[in-house]
């Protein structure tokens, strides 16, 4: 109700977008590949497939199926 009470009070016309893209890896620390594999840092609460390199091919696979959201290959 507060959400509709807001949108009344704005002008008729509303611009709402939403953007997407490749995540900017750049800006990581360069330590931080280094950091998930000693396991400093748990990626898995943003990986939810994590098959080996072999099958690299099976993991585009899933994430176009959208059978997982994040892959993650292990050497």
């Amino acid at each position: 109700m507060l959400l509709r009470a807001c949108l009344r009070s704005l002008p008729t016309t509303v611009f709402v977008g939403l953007r997407g893209g490749p995540a900017p890896v750049l800006r990581h620390p360069p330590d931080f590949i280094d950091r998930v594999l000693t396991g400093a840092i748990d990626p898995g609460k943003v990986f939810d497939l994590t098959p080996p390199l072999e099958q690299v091919a099976e993991g585009y696979r899933a994430m176009d199926e959208r059978r997982t959201i994040k892959t993650l290959l292990k050497p």
